[in-house]
């Protein structure tokens, strides 16, 4: 992070800009907006930038910079667009340790103005830090269209009820869902609406019937990539108290999780589990009995080998409420990321995902099954066991030119895809990089993955 957001209180006090045209006239109008009080320096100065500076409560200097005119300024502006002058201001400033912002030089800026949505008391900013300001400019006015017009109403009701309900709900956690639940609900929908009465109405109802208790959302992560996620997981994934993760759930993922929510890392890999499957449940049951609410993240879907339905059975015998919200699964997410249809109707009319680990040394599966003509077959977490899996497969009577993909971090930004078959995929695997997690698909539609690959994340030189 280049910069840090921040929201800096300038109601009349005295912000320095120097230059006179139009440029300085844009950024003043924010300034002003914010109440500074703006004295202007330039040779020459716009009538429309001495109105506004006046207005201010500020002044107009028709002069050229000088390092005095920083005297009892907390910031300084600069929208000269002559580099002499602008380099001149900013080593002044810095001398003083005044931040200052040199307009259209990143390099020369303290702070940034970022493109800002007004719903006061309601204020959203965004920024590029400086790269592509049209690009900010473009997210503020679609999120001009998501937000309702009256939400700065709901901001300020808010506000002026904030001392009333930490008097009536001590509890600092209780006190936050009462919080979200206002945000959501209807008394929200009463302010925005106009009816502010019908909403303290509401308010007070909901105070006087709050019952605390705990429940768990088991959500589906998907294979990585963030974009994937539901609207349904989004809105949770704010929630929560406290997340139980898994290895395979990806950082950019977990960025998206409340950023005051406790974090427990459960993940488990070969040979290794960081807590144990029952540990789990009874985890999740005992952090719902503290009247949490739990977010279970589990990689992919959690009801594809990710033993979502071992943990609901569990908090349903412990009477403990909880949702399931469905995941991309991973043989989904890294199949489409690498171009390769799991059906095609000149290829496969079916498709089987197989557990593909070792167990006791040896891939333990109905291999006669397993090859049926027409079908492709996604193996999770065969890597370590893919040389027996292509030797079963060609034992069971699969042609050993069969088509082989292993899709290393598929969706993600380091997805690799090694394609070959079954009788050669071992030897490329012994001698290539690969690490987990990956998914092995099996069958005709790999051979379609060079025509409809469409996902080329950048490659380090190690994977060229």
């Amino acid at each position: 992070m280049e910069f840090l957001p921040v929201f800096l209180r300038l109601r009349e006090r005295a912000v320095l800009v120097v230059g006179g045209g139009k440029v300085a006239l844009r950024k003043s109008e924010l300034l002003a907006r914010a109440g500074a009080r703006l004295e202007v320096v330039a040779p020459q100065i716009l009538p429309a930038l001495e109105e506004l500076a006046l207005g201010s409560g500020g002044s107009v200097i028709r002069e050229p910079f000088r390092a005095d005119h920083l005297d009892q300024q907390v910031l300084v502006l600069v929208a000269t667009g002559i580099e002499a002058v602008d380099l001149a201001v900013h080593g002044a400033a810095r001398a003083r340790r005044i931040p200052v912002n040199v307009a259209d030089v990143p390099a020369l800026c303290d702070f940034i103005l970022p493109s800002i949505l007004d719903r006061s008391p309601l204020i959203a900013a965004f920024s590029t830090g400086g790269n592509a300001p049209v690009l900010a400019r473009r997210i503020r006015a679609q999120l001009e269209t998501l937000l309702p017009a009256g939400i700065g109403r709901l901001a300020g009701f808010l506000g002026e009820r904030r001392g009333r309900i930490r008097e009536r709900v001590p509890d600092a956690d209780l006190r936050l869902r009462v919080w979200e639940e206002l945000v959501d609900g209807p008394v929200a929908e009463r302010v925005m609406a106009g009816d502010e009465e019908g909403a303290d109405v509401l308010l007070e109802r909901q105070l006087e019937t709050l019952k605390p208790g705990g429940e768990v959302f088991l959500v589906g992560a998907g294979p990585g990539d963030p974009d994937l996620l539901t609207f349904r997981a989004l809105r949770l994934m704010q929630k929560c108290d406290v997340v139980l993760h898994d290895r395979l759930v990806s950082e950019a993922v977990l960025d998206l999780v409340r950023r005051d929510a406790e974090r427990i890392y459960v993940g488990k890999r070969r040979g290794d589990h960081a807590v144990p499957q029952p540990d789990i449940n009874q985890l999740l049951v005992d952090l719902a009995r503290e009247g949490k609410r739990v977010l279970r993240l589990k990689g992919g879907d959690p009801f594809i080998f990710g033993r979502g339905g071992e943990e609901i059975e569990h908090l349903a015998a412990a009477g403990i409420p909880f949702q399931v919200v469905p995941g991309v699964s991973a043989a989904n997410g890294c199949a489409a990321y690498a171009g390769i249809p799991l059906t095609h109707r000149d290829h496969a009319h079916s498709v089987r995902f197989v557990a593909g680990h070792l167990r006791g040394g040896t891939v333990d599966l109905d291999w006669s099954t397993l090859v049926q003509p027409r079908e492709t077959l996604v193996f999770y977490m065969g890597r370590v066991g893919m040389p027996q899996i292509c030797e079963r497969l060609v034992g069971a009577g699969a042609d050993p030119l069969t088509p082989v993909a292993l899709v290393q971090q598929g969706t993600l930004p380091a997805q690799r895809v090694l394609v070959s078959t079954l009788q050669d995929m071992p030897a490329l695997l012994a001698r290539s990089d690969v690490h987990g997690p990956t998914l092995t698909i099996v069958g005709s539609v790999v051979s379609l993955h060079t025509r409809l690959s469409w996902f080329h994340p950048p490659r380090s030189p190690s994977h060229a």
